[in-house]
């Protein structure tokens, strides 16, 4: 009998565990029933640290905010629609911006069991709520030399962390950052780095299925801060039209199953080959 060939027989393992692994997020992100099996094969025991999720967050989240910016927001003002920082008053007719829009999501986290925490900072904020504290500053700064993400751990706060470049892609943020009466800066330029987007956990580590689960999560926020949205609609002088179409169609807006349906369209498959590098690097 011949041996056996081990370099095969790790790769036709890593192959298993790929395909394992495509089941499992596959039961998630488009199955989703509601019991979660205690494990699924080749899958147990793997973890991921919660820096790798704080990059899994972040690409969700920029997703959404892209197509919130372009789709909903752009596309909406060219249609009539308006948007404020004040949209929550009862009197304004308008929706969220987009920082708006993320800190909806981050009050809808903080309201939720599953611990992450996220939110939108600057070293010359426009609410001072929004003020980074000495050590997140000490980042930032260094953020702002590289562009590059800041991972480290809060001894104050007990808390994992991870610090994203905001960057003023669109004229409207300079403008209206530059416009606003309570800015402490007016010379805001397009692609100036003007804060971080911040998430918090508080442990170094956690499985697959918790990861995938604060995902999850995180996807019902987005989805809930829309539909606050769509019920804010309701009251305008002439409420847009909510179904299939988009702003850039006419004077519609998407329904809450379309907008999501989009944006999973193109976050689930990053996800996926993000959790898959994940892997790789483990392996």
């Amino acid at each position: 009998m011949k041996p056996k060939n081990k370099k095969n027989n790790n790769f036709s393992y890593k192959v298993y565990i790929l395909l394992a692994w495509v089941a499992l997020i596959v039961y998630l992100f488009v199955s989703a029933p509601p019991p979660l099996p205690e494990t699924t094969p080749g899958t147990e025991g793997k973890r991921i640290s919660s820096f790798q999720l704080f990059e899994l967050v972040q690409q969700e989240n920029a997703i959404v905010r892209k197509i919130w910016t372009k789709e909903i927001v752009g596309a909406g003002k060219k249609q009539g629609l308006k948007f404020d920082e004040d949209w929550k008053d009862k009197e304004v007719k308008a929706g969220p911006l987009p920082a708006l829009f993320l800190r909806a999501t981050a009050s809808g986290l903080e309201a939720n069991p599953i611990p992450l925490s996220l939110f939108l900072g600057s070293d010359a904020p426009i609410n001072q709520a929004n003020e980074f504290d000495p050590e997140q500053n000490k980042r930032f700064q260094e953020i702002k030399k590289t562009r590059l993400p800041q991972f480290f751990y809060s001894e104050d706060i007990a808390r994992y962390t991870g610090m994203f470049p905001d960057i003023a892609a669109v004229k409207p943020c300079v403008t209206c950052h530059n416009d606003h009466k309570e800015s402490p800066k007016d010379d805001w330029e397009l692609l100036d780095v003007m804060g971080a987007t911040t998430w918090l956990y508080p442990d170094e580590y956690l499985s697959l299925e918790e990861a995938i689960g604060v995902i999850e999560v995180l996807r019902t926020q987005f989805k809930s801060v829309y539909e606050s949205y769509l019920e804010k609609t309701e009251a305008f002088s002439s409420p847009p039209e909510v179904g299939k179409k988009w702003p850039r169609e006419g004077y519609y807006l998407p329904s809450a199953e379309v907008f999501m349906s989009a944006f999973e369209q193109e976050a689930s498959s990053k996800t996926m080959r993000s959790l898959f590098n994940i892997l790789k690097k483990d392996e």
